[in-house]
């Protein structure tokens, strides 16, 4: 390694790892897109699970007046675009199954 950083010193470049980090949500997002719906249960299963809008988003009231509005959250999970493609896989699976 010592040869390595000295020999790219002298000749004016720098040398650098190769980054083999495993990266664990970059695979979750990638088995959740190459995942495929082959059943009518599992299509149901995810439809069930994965809710179509935010389910944090709320108006709180007090006696009838809005005191507060909280905003969705879901934006800010990290897997958010691939679930909701992933349900909305599902949902044109069974659409296309009731035909």
């Amino acid at each position: 390694m010592i040869i390595l950083d000295l020999a790219s010193t002298l000749s004016g470049r720098s040398y650098r790892r190769p980054n083999r980090k495993f990266d664990l949500l970059k695979s979750i997002r990638n088995w959740i897109d190459r995942f495929e719906i082959k059943d009518i249960p599992t299509a149901k299963f995810i439809c069930r699970w994965i809710p179509a809008s935010c389910p944090f988003e709320r108006d709180i009231t007090l006696f009838g007046r809005k005191l507060f509005h909280i905003p969705p959250l879901c934006h800010i999970n990290p897997l958010y675009q691939e679930l909701s493609l992933l349900r909305f896989r599902a949902e044109i699976f069974l659409a296309a199954d009731s035909n």
